[in-house]
């Protein structure tokens, strides 16, 4: 225990202890006085003014009795003295009840008999009482009556008195124990804070002043003053201090005395590196003096003369005639030709300088003579290689092992028509044709285009191609490697070569893809055959369009769409006799005309056979795909007698086939042009609706399954025709697409969307589609930022819904859209997610907020076809991606439950509501939101 207190923290345990044990005794004192005055009180006011109570009650009930018994004695009615008779009974019990508990509340012994004898007294003066009711009473006995009465009030107002004098009585006594318990509980108070304050006066006397101690000795190791002596402490935590103090000391001053040592030896360490350095180094001090100089740089400024000293100010070193030493050491003078200096000796130094910390600065100069001599014939050889190279007929191009530019002269420039400047040595060959590209010379190719294009030109000992640019101009390439695994390339324009040998005879009247006479040499077949029409009978002109060719030419590129164009164009030909002539319109149309027919069916014949050998799968250099075609077909002399109304009705009937059923055929009929006629009337109508805004939204209510509430609406595009009247978004959303009239249709749906979305309650979103073709440029980004900054809407509150052909089409700048609607803080879904790719990569390429399944699958919950493992996968890989997960669609309890129990966060569809218009949209919140229920 000693050792315990000789500590610290034991002296302060103790200090608390002794000031907790007077503050408990003072405590429990109080508590003890405090009891037994509450005793007094409770003795005072719980039985004496009790008993008292309870005597005033007996005399009430007493005097109660009497006036009963009088009642009785002046009535004759039987009943009436019955009732008084029970009335004094049940008196007399109450009188006794209240005497008894008087008594059993008093505190005195004369107050006990004084009880007693009320008792008594009231026993005498019932028995009278019923004495009187015997007999014919007297007024001596009605006397005596009056007489015992009073002997019974006399008797009461005694014992209440009796009672009345305890309370007194102890309330007296009470009174002066509390005044004793607040005598001794002052005396008390004050001996504890004396002792308090004797305890504290010790705690401090014992620690104050040997942490004083310890912070001196703290101050003075600080400062340095590692020759102080340290007192020396007690046993307690401030004497291990002191000692740790004094360890510490000794260890400090052991530690500079080692570092002192070691910076003299790396001193004499670099004073000989200097010595022996092939570089000149001069140290030049704050106040402009030489503090230290090498002997090489000695060598270099002083040559014997002594004028490069230690000491020696650097502002003389001009007028003592070291004119290159001043201009390296004197901080007022530049050097030149940046940081170069030559000498008199024709030597030539590069001066390095750097400024110290205390003000000065260090020259370091290094002996570059055949450095600049090999530069001097580098720059001589490379100016004659330069003349040579500027004067080449031919472009060159010189790239290394890893396919970087070394070498490109003026011609190459000349003949891409690239700008001065643009082409820097270091260059990688793919950035190269991207300058090329960049300056026009290949329109609608990509640099991965011009490399498969060129690919068996690198790595062949010797390989010549020929390359036509976007202006028409032929450039022959011959490539050939070099010793060092590089290439070397040469360019020569071969236009006006070629052009004159092909120009006339073949470019201006076939297709250059395919050598397949272009519409201009269809027209004259197809006037051939109208001139010849009498003669030889009927002919047909057929027009045909790939299917499927477009996702081809995106996905796998130009130069293998083009690769096919060319097999079809193979194909085509082979499918038709001589007499007969194959055409290609562009792109991945062409047309046929038969000649000689007799009669329909030899057409038909015709076009199912071109179906089958075009349907075929492709097996191309890299690729095998799969495509169809659809045909249209107009027959002469029936369905017209000139090349353009046989086209047109031609082509009419190719629509009719793509939009009936892809890969088919189909005659021209006329009312197919009826139908044409009908659908540019809608196209008509459909301009004027978009330029004046004829459309109105409806709101379909997005529910929250996790709050129970609606959480947003998605707006849906209605269109209101005066004379069709409600025309089917299915009609002409996809006409709008085609006409180009899908982008300010959209603008216009995400304003009015905004604009109605603001008035809304603030934890309500808004959901638009987006259409694929407003991702073919930026302006869709300033159309959200415009309708959101008019309407007030905060970037949150809107979710734009995307199909994943939006990302198949341009993945790249369709994700770079994305990512700038998401820095506004607009939520982005993926909607109808399984129907279409469903390709994971796109969910890692973009965080969408949202993915959208598809009604087809929620419909068929219920069913053995998988759609119920396929919505739960969808949900769990939302969960997993922290993405919110909607189901469309929902139209059954079954379904909405089905749901619930997968875990999916809100549902939409026709069992929560229809579409409805914007003024019907306060009913539903109130009956969904402001209800706070579910809605199963």
């Amino acid at each position: 225990m000693s050792a315990e207190v000789a500590t610290i923290r034991g002296r302060i345990f103790v200090a608390f202890l002794i000031m907790s044990l007077i503050t408990g005794a003072l405590g429990l004192y109080a508590t003890l006085g405090i009891r037994k005055a509450g005793d007094l009180v409770q003795r005072t006011y719980d039985q004496s003014l009790m008993s008292i109570n309870y005597a005033r009650a007996a005399a009430a009930d007493f005097a109660k009795m009497r006036a009963a018994f009088a009642r009785r004695s002046l009535t004759a009615d039987a009943a009436a003295r019955t009732k008084l008779d029970e009335e004094i009974a049940e008196l007399a019990t109450t009188l006794l009840e209240d005497l008894t508990i008087a008594v059993e509340r008093s505190q005195s012994d004369r107050a006990i008999r004084a009880g007693v004898g009320v008792q008594a007294a009231v026993q005498a003066w019932d028995e009278m009482r019923r004495s009187l009711e015997t007999a014919a009473a007297s007024g001596s006995a009605w006397e005596g009556l009056d007489r015992q009465a009073g002997i019974v009030d006399g008797q009461i107002d005694m014992l209440v008195n009796y009672t009345a004098g305890d309370g007194f009585t102890y309330r007296q006594t009470a009174r002066t124990i509390v005044a004793e318990e607040i005598r001794f509980y002052a005396v008390a108070t004050v001996v504890a804070l004396l002792l308090s304050a004797l305890v504290a006066w010790l705690l401090n006397r014992r620690i104050i002043g040997p942490v004083a101690a310890a912070s001196a000795v703290a101050e003075r190791i600080a400062a340095g003053r590692l020759d102080d002596a340290v007192p020396v402490g007690g046993r307690d935590e401030l004497g291990a201090l002191l000692r740790a103090m004094a360890t510490m000391r000794d260890n400090i001053r052991a530690m500079m005395e080692r570092e002192v040592s070691q910076r003299r030896s790396a001193q004499a360490l670099l004073a000989d590196a200097l010595e022996s350095s092939h570089e000149g180094v001069v140290v030049v001090d704050p106040e402009g003096r030489i503090a230290l100089a090498n002997a090489q740089a000695v060598d270099f400024f002083d040559a014997g003369s002594g004028q490069i000293a230690c000491g020696r100010p650097v502002a003389g070193l001009a007028a003592a005639g070291a004119d290159p030493a001043s201009t390296v050491l004197d901080p007022a003078l530049s050097l030149a030709r940046d940081g170069e200096i030559r000498l008199a000796d024709d030597r030539w130094l590069r001066v390095s300088r750097s400024a110290t910390r205390e003000g000065g600065f260090v020259a370091v100069c290094s002996d570059i003579s055949v450095t600049k001599e090999q530069e001097t014939r580098l720059t001589q050889t490379n100016l004659r290689l330069d003349a040579a190279l500027d004067n080449m007929s031919q472009g060159l191009c010189l790239y290394d092992a890893e396919q970087r530019l070394m070498v490109a002269n003026r011609r190459y420039g000349e003949i891409y028509g690239l700008a001065p400047g643009s082409l820097t040595v270091g260059m990688s060959a793919t950035e190269v044709l991207g300058a090329c590209i960049a300056a026009g010379n290949h329109p609608g190719r990509s640099v991965a285009d011009l490399i498969a294009e060129s690919a068996d030109a690198y790595g062949q000992l010797r390989n010549r191609l020929l390359q036509e640019l976007g202006d028409g101009r032929l450039i022959a390439i011959e490539t050939c490697p070099t010793a060092n695994g590089g290439l070397v390339a040469t360019y020569e324009d071969v236009t006006e070569r070629r052009m004159a040998e092909e120009r006339i005879a073949f470019m201006a009247r076939h297709d250059a893809l395919t050598e397949l006479p272009n519409r201009v040499l269809l027209g004259e077949q197809i006037e051939a055959a109208i001139a010849q029409a009498g003669r030889e009978g009927g002919f047909a002109v057929l027009c045909l369009d790939l299917d499927d060719f477009k996702p081809v030419n995106d996905a796998l590129g130009h130069a293998v769409g083009d690769e096919l164009i060319r097999a079809v164009a193979n194909r085509l030909s082979a499918c038709v006799r001589e007499i007969d002539s194959v055409a290609r319109l562009g792109g991945d149309e062409f047309a046929v005309v038969q000649r000689g027919i007799e009669r329909p069916e030899d057409v038909a014949v015709l076009a199912r056979r071109i179906a089958d050998v075009l349907s075929a799968p492709y097996a191309l250099t890299d690729h095998s795909v799969e495509i169809g075609v659809s045909i249209g077909i107009s027959l002469a002399p029936g369905d017209g007698m000139s090349c353009e109304k046989l086209l047109k009705h031609a082509d009419v009937a190719l629509d009719r086939a793509k939009a009936e059923a892809r890969g088919s055929f189909r005659f021209f009929e006329p009312e197919m042009d009826a139908r044409l006629q009908a659908r540019r009337e809608l196209e008509r109508d459909l301009r004027e609706a978009v330029a004046e805004e004829a459309f109105e939204l409806h709101y379909q209510p997005i529910y929250d399954l996790n709050a129970e509430r609606i959480s947003g609406f998605e707006a849906l595009l209605r269109w209101r025709h005066p004379k069709r009247g409600s025309v089917s978004p299915v009609e002409f959303i996809p006409l709008a697409e085609e006409l180009g009239l899908i982008v300010p249709l959209g603008e216009w749906v995400i304003r009015q969307a905004c604009r109605e979305a603001s008035g809304w309650p603030g934890d309500i979103k808004v959901a638009v589609n987006v259409s694929a073709v407003q991702f073919t440029s930026a302006r869709l980004i300033n159309a959200v930022r415009d309708a959101l900054h008019a309407a007030g809407l905060p970037g949150r509150r809107l979710e734009l819904e995307i199909t994943e052909s939006v990302l198949v089409a341009n993945p790249g700048s369709t994700t770079a859209i994305l990512h700038s609607l998401k820095s506004m803080g607009v939520r982005v879904s993926m909607d109808d997610f399984g129907t279409g790719y469903s390709s994971l990569s796109y969910l890692r390429s973009f965080p969408f907020d949202k993915i959208k399944i598809d009604q087809s699958f929620v419909r068929g919950l219920g069913d053995s076809d998988g759609s119920g493992f396929i919505v739960r996968a969808v949900i769990g890989l939302g969960a997993s991606l922290g993405m919110t997960t909607t189901a469309e669609g929902v139209e059954t309890v079954d379904q909405l439950q089905r749901l619930r129990d997968e875990g999916c966060d809100e549902v939409q569809g026709y069992l929560i509501s229809r579409p409805v218009p914007g003024a019907e949209l306060a009913a539903l919140l109130r009956r969904f939101n402001g209800a706070q229920r579910a809605i199963a």
